[in-house]
């Protein structure tokens, strides 16, 4: 397997394993998630950015897996420490392929593009109800920080 960094010729590959990613979305918060259109201008976007890419997972040729990072600054407020993160937009492995390493491997690749970016520490979000997920990402190291809660208006 091969991590590298997306192309454009990647496109078709990623909108595919993109609407994989929505239907969990969609599944798990239909009331904040709808199936969108990533088209061409959203991936240029991404690949023309000076602080995002997606890294591709690669087995015989074939995309099998991708995450979305960004490196942000914290907040600029007295209380924050000055850090920059690497946070993760979005992770999919294709689903008959999970649990194979594949996403550790992306983590990892995740991992090193950070640290080679001068990130602190790598953030992402995990819906409460992706018990697997959660699982997923404390085998990788991570460790819940903080709740995000709602209400409606």
């Amino acid at each position: 397997m091969e991590i590298r960094k997306a192309t454009i010729e990647d496109i078709e590959s990623l909108k595919t394993l993109y609407r994989e990613l929505e239907q969990d979305a969609v599944r798990f918060q239909p009331e904040h998630f709808v199936f969108g259109n990533r088209d061409e201008q959203f991936f240029g976007n991404i690949f023309n950015s000076e602080n995002q890419d997606i890294l591709v997972a690669v087995i015989d040729g074939k995309i099998v897996g991708f995450a979305h990072v960004m490196l942000l600054e914290q907040k600029r407020v007295p209380c924050l420490k000055p850090e920059k993160v690497i946070y993760l937009q979005d992770l999919d492995v294709s689903e008959s392929l999970r649990s194979g390493g594949i996403g550790a491997k992306l983590i990892e690749a995740c991992k090193e593009y950070g640290k080679a970016n001068g990130a602190d520490f790598m953030r992402t979000q995990v819906f409460p109800q992706n018990v697997r997920g959660m699982k997923f990402y404390e085998r990788q190291g991570f460790t819940e920080k903080m709740k995000t809660i709602e209400t409606y208006l």
